[in-house]
């Protein structure tokens, strides 16, 4: 079983880790005590009563241990589900980006429909026709001809 700790996928952690540690913690904290009893009876020379505090700390320290190794199985439990989170976060960024890529090319090939389609009506708006009286004006009016030519078709070239 998987606790989430926080609001982040990094922050599951397994039950068996959680117990494991908890457990180990407790029992080295449960070891001071007959450790605090062993050197209080060296120090008066009681030797019965130093063995039987020894045996109670290496209880003590044996089911630490023996929570360290439920702590180990945990963390490769918590290595598998990470490993098995990455993948399925991967696969759905590939997903994501094919989905993304293939919207963002039928924007373009709408795009180079479109310019298809206003090329020609940009060409077409783009020409100019000078109507005959425009012609005759520019003809006569004065400052213009160095600038400007008429041509007997109706295009306009300008010279800078």
């Amino acid at each position: 079983m998987i606790s989430k700790i926080g609001d982040n996928e990094e922050g599951i952690m397994h039950t068996k880790t959680m117990e494991g540690l908890i457990g180990a913690r407790t029992n080295m904290n449960l070891m001071n005590t007959p450790m605090r009893v062993y050197k209080e009876a060296r120090r008066k020379g009681d030797s019965e009563t130093m063995e039987r505090a020894m045996g109670y700390a290496n209880e003590c320290s044996d089911r630490a241990e023996e929570y360290k190794a439920e702590v180990d199985e945990g963390m490769k439990k918590d290595a598998q589900e990470m490993r098995r989170i990455a993948r399925e976060q991967c696969k759905e960024a590939i997903q994501k980006r094919r989905a993304e890529r293939e919207k963002l090319e039928k924007k373009i090939e709408e795009n180079r429909n479109d310019d298809a389609n206003t090329d020609t009506k940009e060409t077409s708006a783009c020409l100019l026709e000078i109507s005959e009286e425009g012609k005759a004006l520019l003809k006569n009016s004065t400052g213009l001809d160095n600038t400007v030519s008429a041509e007997p078709s109706t295009s306009i070239s300008v010279s800078v």
